[in-house]
């Protein structure tokens, strides 16, 4: 690892949610070096979607890879309205 570069692996969850980032993987693997972390960071907004969000997040120093940090993502779902629960309350025991 370079002192000067930035290294990305891209994982499942951003592959799953961004066909931009699938695209690259399939095309050249799940790592990506970049010459800064700016530049890793506007790469991982650009491969964000209407129904995806994806997002950089660092390595830890305990990572077992030489990443400096990992695409990752996940869906974004329309909120709901609560449903009714079916909860019941307990009748009272004697002890």
């Amino acid at each position: 690892m370079a002192e000067d570069t930035y290294r990305v692996v891209v994982k499942p969850s951003a592959r799953r949610v961004s066909a931009r980032a699938g695209r690259w993987v399939n095309r050249e693997g799940p790592v990506r070096t970049f010459d800064s972390k700016p530049l890793a960071r506007e790469w991982a907004r650009a491969c964000r979607g209407a129904t995806a969000a994806v997002w950089l997040q660092d390595a830890p120093p305990w990572a077992a890879d030489d990443a400096d940090g990992y695409l990752v993502g996940r869906t974004r779902t329309v909120a709901r309205a609560d449903t009714p629960g079916r909860q019941h309350t307990l009748p009272e025991t004697e002890e």
